[in-house]
């Protein structure tokens, strides 16, 4: 089974298309955790026991692991997520050229899916492309206000350049792996894409402290019922005054966007 079929599983299983963001950003971390060896690994085991039930994926974003204690953080986060069978999405937006995007491409053999960036073309994904099994979010129409400095900019064409992203992506899909990173405070764009490219899942930003539509992220971001809503801080700091009781609000939090997102599922 590709990362699709399985993410469809997990879907069904949990009832849920929230993907928590696991971004244990140390200045944010409870106190309490300051004696821990890691400290990252110690708050994302809590959020993953709290939250696990509601979760379709786990999302760490790269960022908040690269450094030596950071990678043994996230490495630990994975197996755990996988411990309860939860498939795990790295945001790292990597591409490059060559032996240097092969080595990349390496992460997948931990993960479950990737993001990538498309800005080099094709030749810069291919090893993620090749990896049958693994999903690969390639960044097509991102949430972040400067997104539309480059991605809203017009071809000779007439099209602008998130929608040739799109194009590719649908092209670049052989192995039935790709999906598109669309953010969901552009909900018009959202829909004209969904239209563009009928059959690829979309893993949409955005909801939780970026303030994005939760309906259009669900009506145009799922393809078969297959797609991502993610939550990272509006979930894994919900309880960030709570002291030990800290997990159980970023619980009830993905409990809550689970709701809120499945009264718009069919």
């Amino acid at each position: 089974m590709n990362f699709f079929d399985r993410l469809h599983d997990r879907i069904r299983t949990v009832d849920s298309v929230v993907s928590v963001g696991l971004d244990p950003d140390l200045d944010r971390l409870p106190d309490l955790l300051e004696e821990y060896d890691l400290p990252r690994w110690a708050f994302n085991r809590r959020i993953i026991d709290a939250t696990h039930e509601h979760a379709a994926v786990f999302k760490p974003n790269a960022a908040f692991y690269e450094d030596p204690d950071g990678w043994r953080a996230l490495e630990e986060t994975v197996a755990y997520a996988h411990g309860k069978n939860v498939p795990v999405l790295l945001d790292a937006k990597r591409a490059d050229i060559g032996n240097t995007t092969r080595q990349y491409a390496k992460l997948l053999e931990t993960v479950d899916a990737i993001t990538v960036n498309p800005y080099m073309g094709r030749d810069s994904l291919q090893p993620f492309l090749a990896d049958a099994e693994s999903g690969v979010f390639v960044l097509c129409r991102t949430s972040n206000p400067g997104g539309a400095d480059i991605q809203d900019l017009e071809l000779e064409t007439g099209e602008p350049v998130y929608e040739r992203v799109a194009a590719l992506a649908d092209l670049w899909n052989e192995n039935d792996n790709v999906g598109l990173v669309v953010g969901a405070t552009q909900p018009e764009e959202l829909e004209e894409l969904r239209e563009q490219v009928p059959d690829l899942p979309f893993l949409v930003p955005g909801i939780g402290a970026q303030g994005g539509d939760a309906e259009a992220a669900v009506e145009y971001g799922l393809a078969d019922g297959v797609g991502l809503v993610n939550s990272s801080r509006g979930i894994i700091f919900a309880g960030e005054n709570d002291g030990e009781e800290f997990a159980k609000a970023s619980e009830q939090a993905a409990k809550r966007l689970k709701k809120r997102l499945n009264q718009y599922r069919d």
